[in-house]
């Protein structure tokens, strides 16, 4: 937990992602990555100057494998208020729509439900679990297929529903995650959309190690960049 933690309080004092007394709500979809950042931000608020609440969300999207009792069972072990948000998700992007791509829609879906669900329960931010291979993936998605040199924000203000969403793993490499969920044997949902493994995503997570093999420093390289060109708020 020591180098999460490491990870987690560079990010969030260097964008200022908490402020005395917020109310933070962790999207907890079951994963590695939201289930790492509920546990890092847990142990960060005993000993964190600052003082801040924490509450767990999870959008229930309708899938069989969606599991809410290991999401609740995870949330009460460290002692963290679970908050579940019923949706029907699947049918509207699945059934009824059919969509070929479906992960822009679901995600625009997630995001305003974890928003409204937020902010009915005193929640003023919205963290969110994006690794720092999110960010570069994310960073290629856009160049290659939109023609946008754009990636995830470390902390952006919801004009419309008045929240600001912070993304406090962004300085964390997903190795990292991987080597903490592995090293304390974490339990984590197997799986959690039906895209896993067949996105443009995973195209950019595989396009993105060969790189890393090829060229040692690219990360480095490309979060650096990212940074300099002030892309979508990063700021030295």
């Amino acid at each position: 937990m020591q180098k999460i933690l490491s990870y987690l309080r560079k990010a969030i004092e260097h964008y200022n992602m908490i402020d005395e007394g917020d109310k933070i709500a962790v999207a907890l979809s079951g994963g590695k990555d939201s289930i790492t950042l509920l546990m890092g931000l847990k142990a960060l608020q005993r000993f964190y100057p600052k003082q801040f609440d924490l509450i767990a969300i999870s959008v229930n999207p309708g899938f069989e494998f969606f599991n809410s009792s290991f999401l609740e069972k995870t949330c009460k072990d460290i002692g963290v208020d679970y908050i579940e948000a019923k949706s029907n998700i699947k049918e509207i992007v699945f059934d009824v729509r059919k969509e070929k791509n479906p992960c822009s829609l679901c995600a625009n879906l997630r995001r305003g439900i974890l928003n409204s669900t937020a902010i009915d329960n005193g929640c003023n931010k919205l963290a969110l679990g994006h690794n720092e291979d999110d960010v570069l993936e994310t960073f290629f998605l856009n160049m290659l297929f939109a023609g946008n040199l754009n990636t995830f924000a470390p902390i952006s203000y919801m004009d419309r529903s008045k929240i600001t969403l912070i993304r406090p793993l962004i300085y964390t490499p997903e190795k990292e995650i991987k080597k903490f969920i592995k090293r304390k044997n974490i339990d984590v949902m197997p799986k959690n959309c039906p895209m896993d493994g067949v996105s443009k995503r995973e195209y950019m997570k595989d396009l993105l190690y060969k790189l890393t093999v090829e060229i040692p420093n690219v990360r480095a390289n490309l979060m650096g960049a990212i940074k300099r060109a002030q892309i979508n708020g990063w700021k030295e």
